[in-house]
């Protein structure tokens, strides 16, 4: 076994809870749907980013509340304020352990696509 991560970003509508929710969700769910995780049992930890313009809520709350994910190690930081990049993106580093030959599938959302180009 040896340990990888999962990068993936995502642009949320607004600075409330309720959206930080539905984007930390909806990324959550899409990379564990698209990198074949099943449950937390491969996750060794993950750590949450966001924008400056982003802070109504911890994102790693919302997992724990809604996945039950209460043995999972999370943290959440802000983003280098970098000119012109990228607002109200949401980042994610999911870190798991897996086989040698696992490939990690990226995944970024809505404008947050535009980090990839």
């Amino acid at each position: 076994m040896i340990t990888k991560g999962i990068r993936g970003a995502i642009t949320v509508d607004s600075n409330t809870p309720e959206a930080i929710k539905e984007a930390t969700l909806d990324l959550l769910c899409e990379i564990f749907k698209k990198n074949n995780l099943d449950g937390t049992a491969q996750i060794s930890h993950i750590i949450f980013t966001t924008t400056n313009d982003l802070n109504a809520a911890f994102p790693a709350k919302f997992p724990r509340e809604e996945f039950g994910w209460d043995d999972v190690a999370m943290m959440c930081f802000h983003e280098l304020d970098v000119p012109n990049a990228l607002k109200m993106c949401l980042r994610v580093l999911v870190v798991i352990n897996c086989e040698n030959d696992f490939i990690p599938q990226f995944v970024y959302l809505k404008n947050a696509q535009n980090l990839r180009k």
